[in-house]
């Protein structure tokens, strides 16, 4: 009588899309893995192939895609490598999202409008996500979008530790460049022992996108080292004038520190000549090197994804890997 043997042991494969795969190897390199090799091109039309070149039957699947320019293709072929994944026979898949795209768009400021956000959980569903891991989301109340899991994870410690240690000694005031994000400031001021929190007041014109009206600065800033923290840069409007603002309130100096370095331009001009003196991201997103700029600073997310995938894949705590107060 033949008996089947059965392998229990776990079987860890890592993905990459197309976005950013420098940020994938680099996870890879701290997991200890490779990147499973795939093929992947863009038909004449635009439409998108994708093919893993090794068997992925029962296997916990990691695919990591960074959602940079151009944003929906990137997208786009997400969807397509989990629907590949899927029918593929893999156990489980977890999309990493280190920027979760369309998370500005979490609910309709007026009527007509799409909740862009839960369509894009919506359809990693769809095609087969079991899990989903992205770095500071623009709102907590993304991470309900999603039927399964979501492992939310911050980057705060990874920023605030660098400004602590290389700005010791200063007298900071955190500030947030609205009303909205003064509860990140907060614990952005926890981390730095306490200090002051301040911020911009401003409005915007719900009609025109990226268009912001800095007005006066709430809170202890003059005379002092402003840190002036954001989860993501876009076109660099906003924090550019609520630098500007700091200045004019008496502020000593002004680092900005932000997770997502989307810079769309003219992002790179405004933060180069804003006056502040140093600019902290981290690479959830690759920056391209015509968008560097001499007061740029980037920070690598790579070991905090890297022991996010290590603790979901054994079972463990994400939770466990943040200090956040």
């Amino acid at each position: 009588m033949n008996h089947i043997s059965i392998n229990t042991r776990k079987n860890l494969m890592l993905f990459s899309g197309r976005g950013f795969p420098q940020l994938a190897d680099e996870i890879a390199e701290h997991l200890g893995v490779d990147v499973t090799e795939q093929t992947a091109y863009d038909f004449a039309n635009g439409e998108i192939f994708v093919r893993s070149n090794e068997s992925v039957r029962g296997s916990d699947a990691f695919l990591i895609q960074s959602c940079g320019a151009p944003l929906n293709k990137w997208v786009m072929e997400t969807l397509l490598m989990i629907d590949a994944l899927k029918r593929a026979s893999a156990k489980r898949i977890t999309v990493v999202l280190p920027f979760y795209p369309y998370a500005r768009q979490d609910k309709k400021h007026r009527g007509r409008e799409p909740i862009s956000a839960r369509l894009i959980a919506d359809l990693l569903k769809t095609a087969g996500a079991s899990r989903v891991m992205a770095v500071d989301l623009h709102t907590d109340q993304i991470q309900g979008f999603f039927d399964g899991p979501v492992d939310h994870l911050v980057a705060q410690p990874l920023l605030g530790d660098y400004i602590a240690t290389k700005y010791v000694g200063q007298q900071i005031s955190v500030v947030s460049p609205d009303s909205g994000r003064v509860r990140t400031a907060e614990k952005w001021a926890a981390r730095l022992g306490g200090t002051p929190v301040a911020f911009i007041h401003k409005t915007r014109d719900p009609h025109q996108p990226n268009q912001v009206v800095a007005n006066r600065v709430v809170g202890e800033v003059e005379g002092r080292l402003c840190i002036l923290v954001d989860d993501m840069i876009d076109t660099g409007g906003t924090i550019a004038k609520a630098a500007t603002r700091l200045f004019e309130a008496g502020a000593k100096d002004v680092v900005i520190a932000a997770t997502h370095g989307v810079l769309s331009d003219p992002a790179a001009e405004r933060l180069a000549t804003c006056g502040a003196s140093e600019v902290v991201l981290t690479n959830t997103l690759f920056i391209p090197p015509e968008h560097y700029f001499p007061q740029l600073t980037v920070l690598s997310i790579a070991p905090l994804i890297a022991a996010a995938i290590g603790q979901v894949f054994e079972d463990g705590s994400v939770t466990s890997l943040f200090d956040l107060e």
